[in-house]
């Protein structure tokens, strides 16, 4: 474990370093802070030419590439860190000069057990891109197939181990400072970063992500997931299709091209909302830099995506409340938005459902009917983080990710159709899927799929029961039955008849269960 003394000492060269840019100033105005961190905050700017207008991408820059990737995490948090740092954060572009070949191919000869050119005809030693984390070259296999090759810098691991020991550190300190602190749950922020490069740091990992997500984009086919090369992936490597296209960050070039842009667009907010509510797994990472426009016949394009580093996932029941939310939101039902709130327990149950309601109207009905174009996202989400704050709603890092990455496709879909509007096009999608998955057919196969986990745990609630059982055959009244399914709790106290008479009763309830859920 790492000594506080070493924490206390990262933290203070880091906060020089972070005051020279004036990056602190937002600390010492706040009234939220308490007066021993804005004392800090003072201190690390005096006697340095700090500007007036804080340089946040600037400093994190200075301090190194774990501070660049904290700075892309904490871009996802305005509620967390202000709007104005958040839109400075946003154009961290975690570009470095890439490492001599020659540094790199030790990692490559290491992973692949013998020299690499065993596996590839070769290897461009110039790097087409490179990070914080990793550069990549092209590569030709030795099969003949153009592809891109991923490597880690040397030594990355140990860096952003310790970093991230001391952001851990510092983490747990403020959020026990309570208030405001532990609404915002920093060590929530710290923890889904360190997911993120966990994920980064294990190449593997970042394949596995490539492949789940080329398989839940089957339905997509406009929308191109390169394929993993398992036999050249190791942990400091990967291998993957080579896109051949023109990145969206390239203007000049995109325009030059005879492009259905309509369709583009739409394409894009279209894959993104199956990645999001129909498959609960969703790049989280779609700026421009990492999208290609890739011509087709007859100009058909299409959008290919690199870079799996980063990735969001949604459970069923996050999914379902994200789609109702949505779709309440695009027909204007309000109430029925801010019911769903209070029942996912996003809202403390003592606030008004009413009041909520009518907070979200105050959002939502400005922008109803607009084009993106002329909606600021910075202003809905200030209303936002506003209604958040005022009715006490615990942050949810999933759904933040999962808002950071849908400003960035509306950003994308609005390059591709400046006359694009998001709601229009994810209309009929959320209604199709809301259809499909909470309608009679869809409650009826739930219904039956937790009748038959009741009944695989059968045999093993009887051997309990049997065990806890006195002799004379009948079950002491209270006695609590175990859980039965993931969905409820269910606590029965009365006597139970022991033996495998119950089992006709307990298939005849999951019967009725089902058929009730499909008719009703």
């Amino acid at each position: 474990m790492t000594a506080a003394i070493v924490h206390v000492g990262r933290l203070l060269r880091w906060g020089r370093t972070l005051g020279a840019h004036g990056a602190l100033r937002g600390i010492e105005a706040s009234p939220a802070a308490p007066p021993g961190l804005r004392r800090l905050a003072w201190l690390a700017r005096l006697g340095t030419f700090a500007p007036k207008v804080p340089d946040y991408a600037g400093a994190l820059e200075k301090l190194g590439p774990a501070a660049v990737k904290l700075g892309q995490a904490l871009a996802t948090r305005p509620d967390f860190i202000g709007m104005a740092a958040a839109a400075d954060l946003a154009r961290l572009q975690d570009a470095l000069p890439p490492v001599p070949f020659a540094r790199i191919e030790p990692a490559l000869d290491a992973t692949f057990g013998a020299p690499w050119q065993s596996l590839f005809a070769s290897i461009d030693p110039q790097a087409v891109g490179a990070a914080s984390i990793a550069q990549v070259h092209r590569g030709v296999t030795s099969d003949g197939r153009t592809v891109a090759v991923k490597v880690l810098r040397p030594d990355i691991e140990g860096d952003f181990a310790r970093a991230i020991d001391t952001y851990e550190w510092a983490a747990a300190r403020l959020e026990r400072q309570g208030g405001e602190f532990a609404r915002l749950r920093p060590r929530a922020v710290i923890a889904l970063f360190k997911a993120w490069t966990l994920a980064e740091l294990d190449l593997r990992r970042e394949a596995a992500s490539a492949s789940e997500l080329k398989a839940a984009l089957v339905a997509e086919p406009d929308f191109v997931v390169p394929a993993v090369d398992w036999a050249r992936t190791g942990r400091r490597v990967l291998t993957i299709d080579w896109i051949d296209g023109v990145k969206l960050s390239d203007r000049a070039a995109i325009d030059a091209l005879p492009l259905d842009r309509r369709a583009l667009a739409a394409t894009m907010v279209r894959s993104f909302l199956r990645q999001a509510i129909a498959e609960g797994f969703f790049h989280a990472d779609l700026h421009q830099g990492n999208l290609f426009v890739v011509p087709g016949e007859g100009g058909r394009a299409k959008i290919g995506v690199i870079d799996f580093g980063i990735m969001g996932r949604l459970d069923r029941r996050a999914r379902v409340y994200l789609a109702e939310i949505l779709y309440g939101l695009l027909v204007g039902n309000y109430r029925r938005v801010a019911e769903i709130h209070f029942e996912a327990g996003y809202v403390p149950a003592h606030h008004d459902i009413g009041e909520f309601a009518t907070a979200l109207r105050a959002v939502g009905e400005p922008i109803r009917g607009l084009a993106a174009r002329d909606i600021s996202i910075a202003n809905l989400l200030d209303g936002l983080f506003a209604i958040t704050r005022s009715f006490d709603m615990a942050v949810q890092p999933h759904l933040l990710l999962l808002q950071k990455t849908m400003v960035m496709v509306e950003g994308v879909a609005l390059t591709l159709d400046p006359d694009v509007n998001m709601w229009e096009v994810a209309e009929p999608f959320v209604k199709e899927w809301i259809a499909g998955e909470l309608g009679p057919l869809s409650r009826g196969a739930d219904a039956l799929v937790l009748g038959a986990r009741a009944l695989s745990a059968l045999p093993r609630v009887f051997r309990q029961l049997i065990a806890k059982v006195p002799v004379e055959g009948a079950a002491p009244p209270g006695l609590p039955l175990p859980e039965l399914t993931e969905e409820k709790e269910v606590k029965v106290r009365a006597r139970v008849p022991v033996g495998w008479t119950a089992l006709p009763l307990v298939g005849l309830g999951a019967a009725l269960g089902w058929a009730a859920a499909v008719w009703l």
